[in-house]
Parts: structure tokens; sequence; C-alpha cells
């Protein structure tokens, strides 16, 4: 059976190496995400950019910046992800944070 849902997405922008109470932020944003009960998460690595600071980030094999950009990816409803976004303002010390309202296709088991 498939559903359609109106949601938000929120994008997080963030660095490979970026920590938070010494863990990877991208993992404790993921485990904050399971604690609130929200729909899921992902984690997204990338393999080349840049971010406020101009710094081009890249896995190529002859470059020395390792701390390559990530983004974590979460989609519920708005009310859901309102305190994982007000969390988020004591985790990340540097990154981005977009919202966007999508159209959801759920498909589930009847």
């Amino acid at each position: 059976m498939k559903l359609l849902e109106k949601a938000e997405r929120i994008r997080i922008y963030i660095g490979e190496d970026d920590k938070f109470d010494g863990q990877p932020l991208a993992d404790a944003i993921v485990r904050r995400a399971r604690e609130l009960g929200l729909a899921g998460a992902t984690v997204y690595r990338g393999l080349m950019g840049f971010g406020a600071n101009s710094l081009i980030h890249t896995s190529k094999i002859l470059r020395l910046s390792e701390d390559l950009p990530v983004v974590v990816e979460v989609v519920d409803h708005p009310d859901k992800l309102k305190p994982l976004l007000d969390q988020l303002d004591g985790m990340l010390r540097e990154g981005m944070v977009t919202r966007e309202e999508v159209d959801v296709i759920a498909y589930r088991h009847s």
C-alpha cells in the first residue's frame, strides 16, 4: 500500500573529522535522531567539497586533506524534527543545516 505524506527533510553539512563529546559528529546526530524516535537518518560521505573557508577537501591520493564533507539527512514531520534542530545548536561548531518540504511516498504492508 502506498501512502502520500507531507514531511520535511533536513540536511546537515559537516566535516568528517567534526566531533561531539569525543565521537564523530555524524554518529552523534544519527544516534540522537534515533533516541528522538525519528523515522530514519542517512549519512553520506562526499568525495570532494569546500565550505565557508574555501579550503578544498578531497579523497584524491596526492592531497593531504582527509576531512571529507559529510551530509546527514533526516526526513520526518516538522514537529518531530524540531527537537533535533534545537539540539543541533549545541552540537555543531561549524556547518550548515538546510530544511525543505518534501512529499513522501511511503510503501507499507497492508
